[in-house]
């Protein structure tokens, strides 16, 4: 959340839709006795705080038939964590909820109501100056809750009610500070002010969003009646400031990242049975993103991806509330489209924190891919949806990813406070991190005082609820989502089962009951990895190979000592991008692999003999490969810690060097769309959005609008190229917006080359780079005039770029080694007047644009700049 805003391969659509669902699927075994379970209507009956650690939105009986039953979680309490890297996660991220000075956080509060303070403030996003300051708060009243819930750990229980207590003297000193009934904040409430005037303002709705969720986990999860009364006293001062706002100016106000105020509120409603909070949730309904999906519309393209994650979890829950069933149709196709279109293989999504075009994937590598946040509140919606749909073994699957491969690795092993990274980058030779607006050393996790960053805050939930969705239960079914090591006691059958297992180091799981004898059916999901399946009950085999992407079923009289083996082979796969099938992943299961490369902070994407992957080790796991002529060892993604890795590879073979002349548009078609390649090499460019012909320097030009139009080249021109040079005549058309192109040659965000003629300084730059915007080689010189034509050139070979204006040297750099035959095997993104980024288009006219597979001497240029 930034400020202001084996066989054959197997690609990422396949990996989500191989799961079958269905009842023909889920009758697998039958032993002991019963019919094996296919699908079941029977749901539990609803929890509206009678049960103060009984979680709200939980797959309750909504009245509505889904056709296929519903599940419910386990209480918190009953799930325990068993020895592993996810029982580690969870005691460092304990081990800070034990260390952090509440009273610091409550600085901002006190303050602000005119309390007393002599607290150090903190720094990072809650430093006192910083807008969004006081979201930490919320997220720490949930993480004590969850830790409390799980672990029964009565410090941070007692930790909780302190914290509370204070902020209820925060809400009751409110009103005197001239603020409205009920307002608890760390900030005036002014910024509602700026916010309902359309003035800039950082998300203050999202940071009340925060401090809501957690008083209402204070509540269930911490049995606290305070937190009860000041969320209640909060959402009344919600209902009152909204409800004053015609429906255009509500609009208006969920412009700005609001979190899940419509997911609150719709607890608000389980646990009170008030249908005031189901109205307030239903105002918090933005229109823009919502109603093309009830369309089943993917135009997610340009937005921040966290702020409509938690809208969708909202979304969900007030269907799961009663409202109508538009609102899950809005949130199952945000899932659907998300997890089929925008996710990386890890799990995660986005890049620089924005959705993009569908099936961006190896195009939108960078070091600020998938923010943990938004995998946080993916899971929290797929969580939901297999509540209500248990037979599908894709929601768990994608559960399963995420969880492995991006949640469990973003906290450090090494910190002794569970310290949590921002983004999980995908560049070749990326690092965890924080983002560099963080205004600390980029290469770093978080700290004790100084970050407070959103990913900071739901690391500190992500790694106490670890034990949630391992298992559960329908009224006479257990399910077995996740390999982890762990035990459930199921009070109502008066029974006790134990998990032991290695996963992912180890392709098998041991179900064992330690406590207790009950009549039961035992589900336990067959991942769509895992092939040729084999099942053992109480050391005989199970006849026949369980189907990957199902059920497998028991349903027997169980008693203490019953003990269930499920051995689920794992196989090396290559998972290619849908954008260039040439860069893949490499998986063992579920389990992504990243190759090591120590401190290489600067590198083009390596090129992997995917033959040449070999398993090594088992426990832990540990593969080696070939890339780049070169032994590169592999662990998986979620170990890879303190130095630079790769995940992405490039694959087949390289392609072959340009020719020397490769392309050139004269523009002198004066009509059409299509600008003909004058060296015959059939390099043809077409005319995009509306581009229109004028006259050029020589001849017919082409004229850009500066908004939309702009030139698409040939695939592929310079790729496989180590020498080239650019040259054109330009004619600005006033002052260019900063970071417009005159030229954007590339594969994406990750690998390109471009010329604009306004940089963030006011430069005229070219820039190069195999390893995205952090890692670009740049020349910079004198802005170019304007209204007037320019010739301009690039040249580079052996390592020097040089860049002429007029056919004179206007600047180089001598140490370039970012060149074309690192952008892959194809250059799909190749323009005039168009970004690789969402950047502003061009507004200029051009002529004579040529590209040259060599380097061109300056005696060339020069007689290029007199024609």
């Amino acid at each position: 959340m930034t400020e202001g805003v084996s066989p054959g391969p197997i690609d990422r659509r396949h990996f989500l839709t191989t799961a079958t669902t269905g009842a023909a699927a889920a009758m697998l075994a039958t032993t002991g006795g019963g019919a094996a379970y296919a699908s079941t209507s029977r749901t539990a009956t609803a929890t509206t705080g009678a049960d103060a650690r009984q979680p709200v939105g939980t797959g309750t009986d909504t009245g509505k038939s889904t056709g296929t039953g519903t599940v419910r979680p386990f209480p918190l309490e009953a799930v325990q964590l068993l020895p592993s890297a996810f029982r580690d996660n969870q005691a460092r991220n304990t081990a800070y909820l034990h260390f952090v000075d509440i009273d610091r956080l409550l600085h901002t509060f006190r303050r602000n109501v005119g309390l007393p303070s002599d607290a150090q403030p903190c720094g990072g996003w809650e430093a006192p100056d910083v807008e969004l300051r006081g979201h930490t708060t919320g997220h720490l009243l949930s993480g004590l809750a969850l830790t409390y819930a799980n672990t029964g750990d009565t410090a941070v229980r007692d930790k909780g009610r302190k914290l509370v207590a204070a902020l209820a003297e925060c809400q009751a000193a409110s009103t005197g500070a001239g603020y409205g009934k009920g307002y608890l904040s760390a900030f005036p409430e002014s910024f509602f002010d700026r916010l309902e005037a359309g003035t800039s303002v950082w998300a203050p709705y999202y940071t009340i969003h925060k401090i809501m969720a957690g008083l209402v986990d204070q509540y269930r999860l911490a049995g606290n009646d305070q937190a009860r009364d000041v969320v209640l006293r909060q959402a009344a001062w919600v209902d009152a400031r909204t409800a004053e706002l015609s429906h255009d100016q509500m609009q208006r106000v969920l412009q700005t990242e609001f979190g899940g105020m419509n997911d609150v509120f719709a607890d608000l409603h389980a646990l009170t049975g008030d249908a005031t909070w189901l109205k307030v949730a239903e105002r918090f309904t933005h229109e823009v993103v919502f109603d093309p999906l009830a369309k089943d519309e993917d135009r997610l393209a340009g937005l921040h991806a966290n702020t409509q994650i938690p809208k969708m979890v909202g979304a969900f829950r007030l269907w799961e509330e009663g409202l109508g069933d538009r609102y899950r149709t809005i949130a199952e196709n945000f899932w659907q489209i998300v997890t089929d279109h925008h996710t990386y293989v890890i799990g995660g999504n986005s890049n620089g924190e924005a959705f993009h075009e569908p099936d961006a994937i190896a195009s939108q590598l960078s070091n600020n891919c998938c923010e943990n946040c938004n995998s946080y509140n993916m899971l929290k919606l797929t969580r939901l949806m297999h509540f209500h749909t248990p037979e599908r073994v894709d929601l768990l699957d994608y559960y399963e990813r995420t969880l492995f491969n991006q949640m469990l690795g973003e906290q450090d092993p090494d910190s002794a406070h569970g310290f949590n990274i921002y983004y999980t980058g995908l560049a070749p030779g990326a690092f965890k991190q924080q983002p560099s607006f963080m205004g600390t050393d980029p290469n770093a996790y978080s700290t004790d005082y100084d970050n407070f960053s959103c990913d900071h805050g739901s690391g500190m939930e992500t790694q106490a609820k670890f034990a949630e969705t391992i298992y559960t239960h329908g009224h006479d079914s257990l399910l077995v989502n996740l390999f982890v090591p762990s035990e459930v006691t199921w009070r109502d059958k008066g029974i006790t089962w134990r998990q032991t297992t290695g996963f992912p180091d180890q392709a098998t799981t041991v179900l064992t009951v330690t406590a207790g004898r009950a009549k039961h059916e035992l589900r336990v999901r067959i991942p769509s990895w895992a092939s040729n399946a084999q099942v053992k009950l109480n050391g005989r085999t199970v006849p026949g190979h369980p189907k990957p992407g199902t059920w497998f079923v028991l349903d027997r009289h169980w008693q203490t000592g019953d003990r269930v083996q499920i051995a689920m082979p794992m196989r090396l796969t290559i998972e290619p991008t849908p954008d260039d099938p040439d860069v893949q992943a490499v998986l063992y299961g579920p389990v992504v692999l990243a190759g090591l490369y120590g401190d290489r902070d600067t590198m083009r994407m390596p090129r992997l003999d995917t033959r040449s992957v070999k398993k090594k080790a088992a426990t832990p796991m540990r593969f080696t490969a070939r890339a780049d002529g070169e032994d590169v060892t592999l662990l998986p993604v979620a170990r890879t810690h303190h130095e630079h890795y790769n995940v992405y590879w490039l694959t087949g073979e390289p392609p072959a060097p340009p020719p020397e002349f490769a392309a050139w548009h004269r523009f002198d078609e004066a009509s059409g769309t299509v600008a003909a390649d004058a060296t015959g090499n059939g390099k043809t460019a077409h005319l995009v959005d509306g581009v229109t012909w004028t006259t050029g320097k020589t001849g017919g030009a082409v004229a850009l609008s500066g908004s939309g139009g702009h030139v698409r080249l040939a695939e592929d021109i310079l790729a496989g190229a180590s020498a080239y040079s650019i040259a054109t005549w330009v004619e600005l058309d006033g002052t260019p917006e900063a970071w417009t192109r005159i030229f954007d040659i590339g594969t994406g965000v990750t690998a390109n080359m471009c010329l604009t003629p306004r940089s963030d300084t006011g430069t005229l730059r070219f820039a190069v780079t195999v390893a995205g915007g952090g890692a670009e080689q740049r020349i910079d010189a004198d802005p170019l005039p304007t209204n007037t034509w320019t010739h301009i050139a690039v040249t580079y070979g052996k390592g020097t770029a040089v860049l002429y204006v007029n056919g004179t040297e206007a600047g180089r750099n001598e140490q370039v080694t970012a060149q074309p035959d690192g952008f892959g095997n194809h250059i799909r993104s190749a323009y005039i007047g168009k970004s690789q980024y969402p950047d502003p288009y061009l507004k200029a006219a051009v002529d004579d644009f040529r590209v040259y597979g060599k380097t061109l001497p300056p005696t060339e240029i020069a007689e290029l700049a007199r024609t």
